[in-house]
């Protein structure tokens, strides 16, 4: 199944750069780490325990040249990630070697990225229409053969896609990296150096009480369950609220600028490509979402 060019106007574009999105940034890494390989992966691989506001960037950049860099910006940017991710190999908590480029585990990734602009959608906008769904996911498809995902590894329709993807969440309960996530959030560091620590306690409480607000809302209910992450009526009101103000607000910005600064980030990102010194002058290695995992 192949789908148009990411031009403007088409599903992808519209819909994967939505600022909204940025509330499901807690929720996806949950659902990424939930498979046992990437959970061992972010363990050994990632630095987000350390600095999880410039992995959180360098995800947000990766991304961005994907949907808004271009064809030659995608190739090159999934080229990078597949020999980045060919290093990180090791040994799983019950003892069995793994591999970042295993196939299951790389086509969950991608899965994950694909159900975030539907996800949003569905909570703090209007849900996507069937003609725009089947042109959305071919169109993530063919990012999916990009990234060197397998044809067995991509549901050829969008009814088989929610099928799968339903069936590997069932599959899935607590691990110790989910858990390790969850800490990181109550206990983030600040985001600049120069913030007084005490300046920063009060905000952290704030941002982790939100961030589980929205992760334990966003969840899948039945993965929410098995995770231990309680949910009441009243939770579910005070968040049905919540996705009220959203929409409204979000319904005032107009379409085509909603998904404008990610769109933005992406041209930046595959200039910053084609002039790695100007990169490395503003501090950066060897390009945008170079350091570590990805």
């Amino acid at each position: 199944m192949t789908g148009p060019p990411i031009v403007k106007g088409t599903a992808a574009w519209k819909y994967f750069g939505d600022f909204r999105a940025g509330l499901l940034a807690g929720q996806v890494l949950v659902l990424q780490v939930a498979h046992p390989v990437v959970a061992a992966g972010v363990r050994d691989h990632s630095d987000y325990v350390e600095d999880p506001w410039t992995r959180l960037m360098r995800t947000a950049a990766s991304l961005s040249i994907y949907i808004y860099g271009g064809p030659a910006g995608a190739q090159y940017e999934a080229d990078r990630l597949r020999a980045l991710h060919r290093e990180f190999t090791g040994v799983d908590t019950d003892g069995r070697r793994y591999s970042a480029l295993n196939p299951h585990a790389y086509a969950w990734v991608h899965a994950t990225l694909v159900m975030v602009p539907v996800d949003t959608q569905r909570f703090y906008g209007t849900p996507m229409t069937r003609p725009e769904l089947d042109e959305y996911y071919a169109q993530m498809c063919d990012v999916g053969r990009l990234l060197g995902l397998r044809e067995q590894d991509l549901p050829p329709t969008w009814p088989e896609f929610e099928r799968y993807y339903g069936e590997m969440l069932d599959g899935f309960g607590p691990n110790e990296t989910i858990s390790t996530l969850f800490e990181t959030i109550r206990t983030v560091k600040k985001p600049w150096r120069w913030l007084p620590d005490e300046r920063w306690e009060r905000p952290r409480r704030w941002q982790y009480r939100g961030q589980m607000f929205v992760i334990r809302g966003t969840l899948p209910p039945a993965l929410r369950a098995r995770l231990g992450l309680q949910w009441t009526e009243r939770d579910q009101r005070r968040f049905d609220r919540f996705r009220a103000v959203v929409r409204f607000f979000g319904g005032l910005v107009p379409t085509t600028l909603r998904s404008s600064l990610v769109r933005r980030i992406g041209k930046l990102n595959v200039w910053f490509r084609a002039h790695p010194r100007a990169y490395r002058f503003l501090g950066g290695t060897t390009g945008p979402g170079s350091s570590r995992n990805s």
